[in-house]
């Protein structure tokens, strides 16, 4: 007696489900990502070309050692190995910045997602970590920073008055310059209305009309910007206005630098008068001349 069962449709099953994995491992191998696997005991299963590529260990170089005590240094170890152990215990984690160094002992920065990893039955099996590689853009970031740090410092040392606002006309520089020629502090300035707090009204008109058309991208040179100090003394500030941009190209409002040409035009206007004495003495002189 014969007892049969048809198994067409669980073979064909069993081959999609094959084609399936089979897909799945070509795709973490030829990953455009940093993508490895370890087991219960943190020993490495999966490591694809991109990790390879990235850390100079190939992946026989890698498969069966233990992740935490093999790439990563010593100082990072418990933080590390405290993230794959909750990834073990079912709690995952993203965007963890791992320290990962290379066969010649440079360290890369991977930004990972810790994924718990199950068998069949839903028992965990191990965990897998897929990073993108920021080293270049923290490094990036930092020399930004930097330039940004130099950028502030000069701005708030020069000598010469800088000061900036946002669009909707706020002070939001102030440096120590204009701080000295004005009399208000930083701390007087942040955040007030610059043309309604620091202009007279007879100015105020034509001073928002220079600093909207930087706010409309065009810049403005050497305009005689009257500057009334904390004890009502007048400046007179020869002042280029420039949009000031923000990370994305868009302009967030303008960065005034400026030359005080107060005692130049005192000067300037008495030398004119002597001049112009002097053009009468010779005018009227009773003498030929």
């Amino acid at each position: 007696v014969g007892v049969g069962q048809d198994i067409t449709d669980l073979n064909q099953a069993m081959a999609q489900a094959k084609q399936v994995a089979d897909d799945l491992t070509q795709l973490i191998e030829t990953a455009n990502a940093p993508i490895f696997g370890i087991d219960t005991h943190g020993q490495i299963s999966e490591w694809n070309k991109k990790t390879a590529e990235i850390t100079g260990f190939n992946k026989d170089e890698a498969l069966g050692k233990n992740l935490v005590s093999n790439f990563i240094q010593l100082d990072y170890r418990e933080s590390v190995w405290e993230v794959l152990q909750m990834a073990l215990e079912g709690k995952e984690s993203s965007n963890y910045e791992l320290p990962l160094f290379t066969k010649h002992g440079a360290q890369r920065d991977i930004l990972l997602n810790a994924t718990t990893r199950r068998s069949a039955t839903g028992d965990v099996i191990g965990v897998v970590g897929v990073g993108q590689d920021i080293t270049e853009l923290k490094q990036a970031s930092a020399n930004a920073q930097r330039i940004a740090g130099d950028l502030t410092r000069l701005i708030e040392t020069a000598n010469a008055p800088i000061f900036g606002i946002d669009n909707n006309g706020l002070v939001t520089e102030w440096n120590a310059k204009t701080t000295e020629i004005s009399g208000f502090s930083k701390a007087d300035t942040q955040g007030k209305h610059l043309v309604n707090t620091f202009i007279h009204a007879e100015f105020r008109e034509e001073v928002a009309k220079v600093l909207q058309d930087a706010q409309n991208g065009k810049e403005c040179t050497n305009f005689l910007l009257p500057l009334f100090t904390k004890d009502n003394k007048r400046r007179e500030v020869l002042l280029n206005a420039t949009p000031h941009r923000g990370e994305d190209g868009f302009i967030v409002g303008v960065l005034a630098v400026g030359q005080d040409i107060t005692e130049l035009n005192q000067q300037r206007n008495e030398a004119l008068r002597i001049a112009d004495d002097l053009g009468r003495i010779i005018e009227t002189a009773n003498a030929p001349i």
